[in-house]
């Protein structure tokens, strides 16, 4: 949701004021930060079925695969390595006389930055999820709290306490 609220900011700004690099690794941050917590194989995260049933119209699951599908593609190695640049050719207006080559353009494949509209959705899509993901947190927390409530006070007051110090490196396995 940052990531959104800070390329909508960037993307306000008059294009010859902008840095291009600042709004691509803003859109991309946005979208790995996105895909992230759809991750496979972890037990805990979001589903597609979580999306699914957010109160919201549209197309948003459309949308939701679009996104997960932008970034795999940014992830992803390619394998063909002509998909890195597009090379086409410059020519002579089509009124000229004489019609000819005048030159070439080089196109790098960097991903196509998404519009303002889109990155209010990819925005607006996280914030749902956010309250949808708070709220069974809440849940959760509820229960963990009154399965403690029934545990034998005396015990927990003799365990040692958590720690709450950051690892340090020597802490790595």
């Amino acid at each position: 949701m940052d990531c959104c609220k800070r390329l909508l900011t960037e993307l306000a700004r008059p294009e010859e004021d902008r840095d291009g690099v600042v709004p691509q690794a803003l859109w991309s941050s946005a979208l790995l930060a996105y895909a992230r917590c759809f991750g496979q194989g972890r037990s805990s995260g979001l589903a597609t079925d979580d999306v699914r049933n957010l109160p919201l119209q549209g197309a948003v699951m459309k949308f939701h695969t679009w996104v997960i599908e932008e970034c795999g593609k940014l992830t992803a190695h390619t394998v063909d390595p002509f998909e890195a640049a597009k090379i086409g050719v410059v020519l002579s207006p089509p009124g000229r006389k004489e019609r000819r080559v005048e030159g070439i353009a080089i196109f790098s494949a960097s991903r196509v930055l998404i519009d303002v509209i889109g990155v209010r959705q990819l925005g607006g899509l996280a914030s749902e999820l956010a309250k949808q993901t708070a709220g069974k947190a809440q849940e959760q927390q509820d229960s963990v709290l009154a399965d403690a409530q029934q545990l034998d006070i005396e015990s927990l007051y003799g365990s040692p306490p958590l720690g709450t110090q950051r690892p340090t490196s020597g802490d790595a396995p």
